[in-house]
């Protein structure tokens, strides 16, 4: 009997396995890592433009490629998010970071590490506007501004 409930249990996870609706472990990780992507990808694509009334999802300011997450641990991930500003002189790159750092800060349901980067190339300051948006002093001090703080909370609003 305990050889035929064997056989059949390795039977039924095959079957499962070759059906594909059941993964083992390392098979299991890059599936995993797409939805946590895409559970990300939903949270900033509705944050909205500072300068004008679309979200960055229909500028393509971000796109569902642009996130990538990392398992750091098992209960901790690496989230990082490459933006590409509307024009490479976009005076509101930096603020744009900040409005994707709050809602994901605010938002993601899982423990994290935030990295976010203007995409290569992209911005004719790149490398100044990604120590900023990556610098937590200078996002606690940008968040203490009101009239900022105002901007980012307009921006990071959920449409109803």
């Amino acid at each position: 009997m305990k050889r035929v409930s064997g056989l059949l249990s390795w039977t039924l996870s095959r079957a499962l396995w070759l059906s594909g609706l059941f993964e083992r472990g390392a098979d299991r990780q890059p599936r995993i890592m797409e939805e946590k992507a895409l559970e990300v990808y939903d949270l900033i694509r509705t944050i909205r433009d500072p300068e004008k009334p679309n979200t960055l999802e229909e500028l393509e300011v971000v796109t569902e490629s642009c996130v990538e997450v990392q398992e750091i641990n098992e209960e901790d991930y690496l989230v990082i998010i490459r933006f590409t500003p509307t024009v490479p002189h976009c005076s509101l790159a930096t603020l744009i970071g900040l409005c994707l750092r709050v809602k994901l800060q605010r938002c993601l349901p899982f423990k994290h590490k935030l990295e976010i980067y203007i995409s290569e190339g992209t911005h004719s300051t790149e490398e100044d506007i990604n120590k900023q948006i990556n610098d937590k002093e200078r996002v606690a001090a940008a968040m203490e501004n009101p009239n900022l703080r105002e901007i980012v909370e307009q921006c990071v609003l959920e449409p109803d």
